[in-house]
């Protein structure tokens, strides 16, 4: 059984920096893609950052240049650093393993102005 969970999230004025992490179980790092997605109020969810089985990321455009995924695989754990925070940044941010349709329950990020 794949378990993902969240943590990092928090409140951070507007250029800073926060780094989530995403501790897994019952999932081999590297043999699946992994990602993130964010949800913000009254929006659907929404496509960050992916890590392909070979290291390969790809971000959504207002991310770009900004948020940086990767993995650790001896701590079964992927991160997303966050640097140079909006407010429109502000949502629930979650950890998924997309293609074994696995999501964790999400850790707020708030960036205020």
């Amino acid at each position: 059984q794949v378990r993902l969970m969240e943590s990092g999230g928090g409140l951070v004025q507007a250029g800073g920096s926060l780094r989530l992490s995403c501790t897994t179980s019952g999932i081999i790092l590297g043999t699946t893609v992994m990602g993130w997605y964010r949800q913000a109020p009254g929006k659907q969810r929404e496509f960050v950052a992916t890590i392909t089985t070979g290291g390969i990321t790809n971000y959504a455009d207002p991310v770009k240049g900004r948020f940086a995924i990767y993995r650790d695989s001896a701590k079964n754990t992927v991160y997303l650093e966050m640097n140079g925070l909006k407010p429109e940044d502000t949502a629930v941010y979650y950890c998924a393993a997309p293609h074994r349709d696995s999501w964790g329950q999400g850790t707020q990020v708030t960036v205020s102005s």
